[in-house]
């Protein structure tokens, strides 16, 4: 994580929990987990961060959208609430690595 405004927070993932997961490709030899959960608190908020591998955002209680790179173009997704978008490898993609997440309602 880079910078934020404190609404978008790094969490325990919890199956219950009502989060923003972020889907990657797991690699203990870089201690890269598989999944990274993140709590939204409120209707807005951004997160810088450089997450790599990743291949699918999840919203929850808030839209989202994220942004991410890949062989040099940045690319937004928009992902509604309760919605699941693949990105990167997953969509067809080159492996893209997530550069900002944004809660945008």
């Amino acid at each position: 994580m880079k910078k934020g405004d404190g609404r978008i927070l790094l969490a325990e993932c919890a199956p219950a929990a009502q989060q923003i997961r972020v889907l990657t490709r797991k690699d203990d030899s870089v201690g890269r987990a598989g999944t990274y959960c993140f709590r939204a608190i409120g209707k807005s908020g951004r997160l810088t961060l450089e997450l790599p591998q990743v291949f699918a955002v999840e919203a929850a209680d808030h839209p989202i959208s994220a942004d991410l790179t890949a062989a040099g173009r940045t690319t937004t997704v928009a992902v509604p609430q309760g919605g699941f978008e693949s990105v990167g490898e997953a969509a067809g993609g080159a492996p893209s690595v997530l550069v900002e997440l944004r809660v945008t309602g």
